[in-house]
């Protein structure tokens, strides 16, 4: 199976990024996050980005089938492309710091932050988790609420039975509680163990915290590859991971 994790910055790279899921269709899995659906002005800071990406993925990904886990307004969040020929158990997500319709006056840090979930059948089944966590605009370190996130997912994945893949936009640096405390759960961290030192592109122009973006495994999972790609389709780079 493959599966690519990306934060698409709300389609801002809009005809590269849109290309290169057409070019990559044959992935079983997308998780994407700041994903735009009918967006207005309010979620589409500064009209940057595409608001009508969701609807312009299922375009280009007609083998697959968009799930969508609002954040905000049901224009701004989470969304998963799975295949058509994947057996999808079950899916949804759950708010893991404040609640759905949280921000105020336009101001991202107080967005709610949902997890979402898919649970995969067949005969080793599994649940992907998809993530995009806290945005204060001070930096990824520690502080309350992010610890107090980390542990709410842990939380969440005592109940799930069988191996997850825990993947996205922490907004974390590696050496943050709030990191230790998801790989206290016996999952590697995928970051770690590949040695990868930055996940953003050329789009980030900030010289500092250039981590943002983890892939976490349960120990079930069976890594054939894991990469993080080149691809300049957004301020953020693509997760890629062929497992089994």
């Amino acid at each position: 199976m493959k599966l690519i994790s990306l934060n698409v910055w709300g389609g801002a790279v809009n005809e590269p990024l849109l290309e290169f899921l057409g070019n990559h269709h044959e992935v079983d899995f997308f998780l994407f996050q700041e994903m735009h659906h009918n967006a207005t002005e309010k979620t589409n800071w500064d009209n940057r980005g595409n608001p009508n990406l969701f609807e312009d993925i299922k375009k280009v990904l007609p083998s697959h089938t968009g799930y969508f886990a609002p954040a905000q307004d049901d224009e701004y969040g989470l969304a998963g492309f799975i295949g058509n020929k994947i057996e999808l158990l079950e899916n949804g997500d759950i708010f893991v710091h404040r609640h759905k319709d949280a921000m105020k006056n336009m101001e991202g840090e107080n967005l709610g932050r949902n997890l979402q979930y898919f649970k995969i059948g067949g005969t080793k089944p599994y649940t992907l988790l998809n993530f995009h966590g806290l945005w204060t605009g001070k930096g990824k370190r520690d502080t309350e609420d992010r610890i107090n996130q980390s542990k709410r997912i842990v939380e969440f994945t005592k109940s799930l039975s069988g191996d997850f893949i825990l993947a996205g936009d922490f907004n974390l640096m590696p050496d943050t509680e709030s990191i230790g405390i998801l790989e206290g759960m016996g999952v590697r961290n995928l970051i770690k163990d590949y040695g990868i030192t930055n996940t953003r592109t050329s789009y980030y122009t900030k010289t500092a915290d250039k981590f943002a973006d983890y892939t976490f495994i349960t120990e079930g999972i069976k890594i054939n590859d894991f990469r993080v790609l080149p691809d300049e389709i957004s301020d953020h780079a693509a997760m890629y991971l062929d497992f089994a």
